[in-house]
């Protein structure tokens, strides 16, 4: 299989997936719109994740980048590609779907559970995960919803934590795909993102938090994700 990976900071790269990409002899590239680098061809490649980052939807004027790739996700969906967004990614998807990003109630840094709704705990790609399941948080807003979204988790910070939008469409509010490696990058990087909230861990406690067992749900989600 042929992946391409959106990123959008040099501090937020796939994690895990570029483990599980690398384990399974899938074809991974990785694309930097935001250092000028060419959007890929749709046809070439089989599946597409839209990466986090410090970028908003909700400042659009910042980052007019952004514009083009909601404009590749549109002929992604058109071409019935796998599409996969983590974070800003998963905002972006809803907003190629007319779905506008939102503010969450709360910013979220840290692990914390999130809990299924009911169509969650009967998707056929999140079965056999823990209810709750602890998740990576680091973000202020989250994606839209459609009439027609599924809302699979939501977390008490955030209503929106996962969302399939299309049987080969989902949207994660919260990262499983960061390992404790990245973590501490994203530490390093945005120290800003962790001045004190309801939501907001200390480092101490971000970096007790068990991440193979995280990753371990990544990567049974797109075993299943891939397949189907």
């Amino acid at each position: 299989m042929n992946i391409i990976c959106i990123i959008h900071a040099d501090f937020e790269t796939p994690g895990v997936i570029e483990n599980w990409a690398n384990y399974n002899n899938h074809s991974l590239q990785i694309k930097k719109p935001y250092t000028g680098e060419k959007l890929p061809e749709v046809d070439n490649f089989d599946m597409f994740i839209f990466m986090g980052g410090p970028q908003s939807p909700l400042n659009m004027e910042a980052a007019p980048y952004l514009k083009n790739e909601i404009s590749l996700i549109k002929e992604c969906i058109s071409k019935n590609k796998k599409l996969l967004g983590f974070c800003l990614g998963a905002q972006l998807i809803g907003e190629a779907l007319g779905a506008s990003t939102e503010r969450s109630p709360e910013k979220e840094v840290g692990v914390y559970p999130i809990w299924f709704t009911d169509a969650g705990k009967k998707d056929p790609l999140l079965k056999e995960i823990s209810n709750p399941a602890p998740v990576i948080h680091w973000h202020n807003d989250m994606p839209g919803l459609l009439n027609d979204s599924i809302l699979l988790a939501y977390s008490q910070g955030c209503p929106r934590q996962i969302v399939r939008y299309k049987p080969n469409i989902y949207g994660f509010q919260c990262h499983l795909e960061m390992t404790r490696d990245n973590i501490i990058t994203m530490i390093e990087s945005v120290p800003d993102d962790l001045r004190p909230s309801k939501y907001t861990q200390t480092i101490e406690q971000i970096l007790s938090q068990d991440y193979d067992l995280i990753n371990a749900m990544m990567i049974k989600f797109l075993d299943r994700f891939s397949e189907g």
